[in-house]
């Protein structure tokens, strides 16, 4: 089977600015269904953003801001420590999340590849990726990415968040 050409994409550190393009990239329900369901007011991106720069400057990771071939961003890719109580506590995790109009174009898969290979060059041992059981697309990015099935978990509900309780799984992948 012939390899998929995968776009190409680039990787940054967000900025302030980025805070303003994630909220407006994400203000889709389509794009917030596994993440509460509802878009995200600016005051989170705002604090996303700044401590994704903290992160890059201390661990030299983070959740990147996502651009594609032209430079324009579409989201964001990379990892972070697990920072909840329950779940892979303690480990590095993966994500990505993309704007709707990039979705089924490779972008998600090249940027978590690129994010594995700054991850080995920074000497991280492993990854976990969390995965909501019923995002088939993150959960096939796992897969392409050679990520094994780890635990399942049950996701807490908390007052207010209008989504109680889901499946979650945890992929993992030994760098």
């Amino acid at each position: 089977m012939p390899a998929v050409q995968l776009p190409a994409v680039r990787l940054r550190v967000p900025t302030h600015e980025d805070a303003f393009v994630w909220h407006r990239l994400f203000d889709d329900p389509e794009v917030m269904e596994f993440h509460g369901g509802v878009p995200a007011e600016l005051s989170m991106y705002e604090e996303l953003t700044a401590r994704q720069r903290r992160h890059d400057a201390e661990l030299g990771y983070c959740l990147w801001t996502l651009l594609d071939g032209a430079g324009e961003p579409i989201g964001f890719a990379g990892a972070q420590p697990w920072a909840r109580a329950w779940g892979p506590a303690g480990e590095i995790e993966m994500g990505w999340r993309l704007a709707r109009a990039a979705w089924g174009k490779g972008y998600a898969t090249a940027a978590a590849r690129a994010t594995v290979e700054r991850l080995r060059e920074r000497g991280v041992p492993s990854v976990v990726a969390m995965v909501d059981a019923g995002n088939e697309r993150s959960v096939a990015v796992t897969r392409r990415l050679g990520m094994d099935l780890g635990e399942t978990f049950t996701t807490p509900s908390t007052p207010g968040d209008g989504e109680g309780r889901r499946v979650a799984y945890c992929f993992r992948l030994t760098l």
